[in-house]
């Protein structure tokens, strides 16, 4: 597997984040790692790997970031793409496209199979935190940065 947590650093340093790594114990639960962290829950971003069928015969894959407080609304997602339907990707597709283990995938896509997308509540607070690419490594880093270095499409896609 691709050490995404190097290849992360090496991207956020080249685009001049401004950021900070902690390393803690292995959690890739939001509300546990949250505590671990010292983080509000809501600053955290949760990103998941969910397939899309568009139609019968054209898959899509996303990588949907919410804040940590809320949860995902596949209807939402469902009516923005247009599609027959939506659901939680396969561990092992997850896997494939992130080059991580699920609880420990940061809110940045480095396959181009992957599209990516964020809930505009993420930009509530100043800064935000992941784990970042390891169940034992996560990033603080500013809000405003995510958004400009990630690009992600902005939809509203989070429930409480």
């Amino acid at each position: 597997m691709t050490n995404i947590h190097e290849q992360l650093k090496t991207l956020l340093d080249q685009q001049k984040a401004d950021y900070r790594i902690i390393e803690h114990e292995a959690e890739g639960r939001t509300e546990l790692i949250s505590q671990i962290r010292g983080n509000k829950v809501e600053q955290a971003i949760k990103s998941m790997v969910l397939q899309i069928r568009i139609t019968r015969k054209d898959n899509r894959y996303v990588l949907a970031n919410i804040p940590g407080d809320c949860r995902v609304d596949l209807n939402a997602i469902k009516e923005y793409f247009k599609a027959d339907s939506v659901g939680f990707a396969q561990k092992e597709k997850v896997e494939a496209l992130t080059n991580c283990v699920i609880g420990s995938i940061p809110p940045f896509t480095f396959n181009e199979q992957l599209g990516l997308i964020a809930d505009p509540r993420i930009k509530e607070n100043d800064e935000v935190v992941f784990n970042a690419g390891s169940l034992e490594k996560s990033i603080f880093m500013k809000t405003d940065d995510y958004f400009r270095i990630a690009n992600p499409q902005i939809v509203s896609i989070a429930t409480k």
